[in-house]
């Protein structure tokens, strides 16, 4: 019986990890490109001209500015990862957020969301963590392995 339960946990292991595959660094960074022109630019042009009247004002404000910049693309962000999985640019390039402590394919809850988003803009003023993918075996980013997330491909039931 000992054999059997030692051989079940092993076949259980090599499913669990080919249930999905970890999107590129490569399609990540485009996926997070179009997120940034379709999200983020129309949110800084509506604080830059019609909130402080011009890029100079917001210079002064500049604290200010980027709270009235953040706060909107975090709750915007968040709502499209929460309720959808996905952003405008992970749908665009067919990746999804999921949760990685589950044994099951799940999407992210809002505490892992809100670590997430925050853990991005640390490794992105930081600049350090941006080239952790590109050194680790299973090229997840580091704000990820901290939030415990992980972007996948879609699978291919979800794409029709």
């Amino acid at each position: 019986m000992r054999w059997r339960n030692a051989k079940k946990v092993k076949v259980d292991k090599v499913l669990s990890k080919s249930l999905f595959i970890v999107a590129s660094p490569l399609s990540r960074l485009k996926a997070f490109t179009v997120d940034s022109f379709m999200l983020l630019m129309p949110i800084l042009y509506v604080v830059f001209y019609v909130i402080f009247g011009s890029r100079e004002l917001f210079r002064e404000h500049m604290i200010d500015g980027w709270l009235l910049v953040l706060v909107p693309h975090f709750m915007i962000t968040t709502f499209f990862l929460l309720f959808k999985g996905q952003t405008p640019g992970y749908k665009a390039y067919d990746i999804q957020l999921i949760d990685t402590k589950s044994k099951i394919l799940k999407k992210a809850n809002f505490i892992q969301l809100f670590s997430r988003y925050f853990l991005f803009l640390i490794t992105t003023i930081t600049l350090f963590g941006l080239f952790v993918p590109l050194f680790r075996k299973d090229k997840l980013s580091l704000f990820d392995v901290l939030s415990q997330t992980a972007p996948i491909e879609s699978l291919k039931s979800d794409k029709k």
